[in-house]
């Protein structure tokens, strides 16, 4: 079976008849017919039943299937990389960002460097860690702007800045609150849980099993922001990273760092065999000066 075939084969199979794969590919479905056919013959067996006026696979093509579906995503993965190579030429930066990121200090640093840098072109995505080697191995990003780099994976990396862990709270719910905050201060309290938020998460859940500490979680999430939305409902308080707690901050709320601090690093992540560019090291000096500041 060459290339043609699987496309069609994985079309016929995935939609349940040849009509619906023809529209699938945006081909005629005589067109669909003879691929097919021309599949079957070299294959010296037939991959489809008509039964009742509806294509049914034959054992045979279900046992082939898993294996046509990997070379297809491949081949869309293949298709849709060298799409993004193609739309990357120019004065452009694609840049991929946690969403506690995203919320300022990647904003600010696209102002500052478009204030010096007029002309040139930004594509902006957030992602999570889970899926930031995907982007990168498929062109849909140039820089992956995370807290940690992945291991076992084709990547450089450059170290940008540092940041902490900090409780954020409604300033009336805790107004004796030191200037920096013990966990063991915060028992007692309602606590919105971001243990499994990634690294800091996994960090802070490290910490709170060191110190023998148990908090009274009233609400769990896995996302820094969608805490930061709760304490602002009053829900409780939380404990986020200082990006996300700077960007969500308004009059009636306050954060303290904690004591002992928990702190991480902020990496610019990239292909090793993509080295950055003249106008990507421009932006991350950006970046990382607003990061330091």
């Amino acid at each position: 079976m060459n290339l043609r075939h699987i496309e069609v084969f994985h079309a016929v199979y995935a939609n349940g008849s040849v009509s619906a794969a023809a529209r699938a590919l945006n081909v005629s479905q005589p067109s669909v017919t003879k691929v097919l056919q021309h599949a079957e013959t070299l294959l010296g067996f037939a991959l489809f039943e008509r039964t009742r006026g509806r294509l049914v696979p034959t054992q045979e093509a279900h046992a082939l299937f898993n294996d046509v579906a990997d070379i297809q995503e491949r081949v869309y993965q293949l298709r849709k990389a060298s799409q993004n190579v193609k739309r990357g030429r120019g004065a452009m930066l694609r840049i991929s960002t946690l969403p506690s990121l995203g919320l300022g200090a990647l904003p600010e640093a696209v102002s500052r460097f478009l204030a010096a840098q007029p002309g040139v072109g930004f594509e902006l995505h957030t992602v999570h860690h889970d899926d930031m080697v995907r982007k990168l191995y498929e062109r849909e990003t140039d820089i992956v702007i995370s807290y940690e780099v992945p291991r076992a994976a084709a990547v450089a990396s450059r170290r940008l800045g540092r940041g902490e862990m900090v409780a954020m709270f409604r300033t009336a719910d805790f107004p004796d609150a030191s200037a920096r905050l013990t966990l063991d201060q915060l028992r007692g309290r309602p606590f919105i849980t971001t243990v499994e938020s990634g690294p800091q998460g996994r960090a802070l859940s490290a910490e709170m099993a060191r110190l023998d500490v148990v908090l009274d979680e009233v609400v769990a999430s896995r996302t820094f922001f969608v805490a930061a939305a709760l304490v602002r409902a009053g829900v409780g308080l939380t404990i986020v990273d200082s990006f996300t707690a700077q960007a969500s901050l308004t009059p009636d709320l306050s954060i303290r760092p904690l004591d002992p601090p928990i702190g991480f690093d902020v990496h610019a992540v990239y292909l090793e065999s993509r080295p950055l560019g003249k106008l990507a090291d421009q932006f991350l000096k950006h970046l990382a000066q607003g990061l330091h500041a």
